[in-house]
């Protein structure tokens, strides 16, 4: 038990930093130009955020779902599998996640979203932005390579918060299991960055925790709605 208790979470990454990263590279490459593809599908998604209809749902759901699967196949199983073993269960949760917002917004019928509805969608809309825009230009601020970038569609950390943001923005409130895998992921991204020693660790564990304190806001205070009335 003592010999247990020696151990840090660097004991058990199986890979160095500069793997890791080198490892975006060499996934950027193989996918170019599917990098343009899932920029233009994020641009789609922020037209479509701002453009309610019957459709609306069902296509922002659907390009999300599509960046989950990507993300399983292309990077996970493909890529990161061969430096963490680990890898294909997370591919399984991504595609489980995939399934979830399929359900959501193509089946399970017509779900709109209002990214001005109240400060928690604005947050929301204002999350994906982070995700879409901002994130990947992180890696550059703190000295990687351009290389190395992680775009929304194709790499884990920006299409999960993506997602995140686009959930706060739904005009009425999702099952609560759409956030438990990208809640889960941010938390794993966030303890295997801060074990690389990687500057910008904090970003998923933040953001998550910002997400989560939104959700619960948003709830109570529907709830606190519906006790006035």
């Amino acid at each position: 038990m003592g010999d247990w208790l020696s151990y840090t979470l660097s004991d058990f990454l199986l890979f160095s930093a500069r793997t890791y990263y080198r490892l975006f590279e060499l996934y950027n490459r193989a996918i170019w130009p599917a990098q343009i593809l899932a920029l233009l599908l994020g641009l789609v998604v922020l037209w479509r955020l701002h453009r309610a209809g019957a459709w609306q749902g069902s296509m922002v759901t659907m390009i999300l779902a599509a960046g989950w699967l990507w993300t399983a196949w292309a990077y996970l199983l493909e890529q990161y599998d061969t430096i963490n073993w680990a890898a294909r269960y997370f591919a399984i949760g991504f595609v489980f996640e995939a399934l979830l917002l399929i359900w959501l917004g193509a089946i399970q019928g017509r779900r709109f979203f209002r990214p001005y509805r109240d400060w928690s969608s604005r947050a929301g809309l204002i999350l994906f932005l982070f995700a879409l825009v901002i994130q990947p230009l992180i890696g550059l601020l703190v000295g990687r390579d351009w290389k190395q970038t992680e775009i929304f569609g194709i790499a884990p950390d920006p299409t999960v918060l993506a997602t995140l943001g686009i959930l706060l923005t739904m005009d009425k409130w999702p099952p609560w299991g759409l956030m438990i895998i990208p809640l889960i992921w941010c938390a794993l991204s966030g303890a295997t960055l801060w074990t690389m020693g990687s500057p910008d660790a904090w970003v998923m564990p933040v953001a998550a925790l910002i997400a989560l304190g939104l959700a619960v806001s948003r709830v109570l205070s529907a709830r606190g709605q519906d006790q006035e009335t």
